[in-house]
């Protein structure tokens, strides 16, 4: 189904550390899921568990390549760089399932790029409350995907 084969760039990366922050000891989120390093998370990370900072930067980058991946497979437009770039901060925070059943994603790929932008924003909850956090996050990703596409940013 996807007709992309691009990679995250240092531009990318950038993105997701300014969001993240990293933290070398496991913690609970504000939901109260287990997270160490730029917000890794999963049956590996333990009570307790330290990490170096180049694990972290380790761990961030199988991350960001399986939502790079998961990006590439269902987006069945083609994509610029910098909406590739966005996606993959989303994908990357909200996880692969979320964005492969969201109307973002739909709206992308009925090639409604107006009307994708607009979905960013819906996901800036977490536990049923606004974060002012991720509603800053959501812009940027929307800021950056709609800088990538000359005839959105004139819509």
């Amino acid at each position: 189904m996807g007709v992309n084969s691009l990679t995250y760039s240092k531009d990318g990366l950038l993105l997701t550390e300014r969001f993240e922050g990293c933290v070398l000891k496991a913690y609970h989120d504000q939901v109260g899921v287990l997270t160490i390093g730029y917000g890794h998370t999963g049956p590996d990370v333990k009570e307790g568990l330290a990490i170096t900072q180049a694990q972290a930067q380790e761990i961030l980058a199988k991350d960001l390549e399986i939502a790079a991946a998961c990006v590439n497979r269902v987006v069945s437009i083609p994509l610029t760089q910098q909406e590739f770039e966005a996606l993959v901060d989303f994908v990357f925070n909200l996880g692969a399932g979320a964005f492969e059943h969201s109307t973002l994603l739909k709206a992308l790929n009925a090639n409604n790029l107006v009307a994708a932008v607009r979905h960013f924003e819906e996901w800036d909850h977490a536990g049923g409350v606004i974060v002012a956090g991720l509603l800053r996050r959501r812009q940027a990703e929307a800021q950056l995907f709609e800088g990538g596409n000359q005839t959105l940013r004139n819509a």
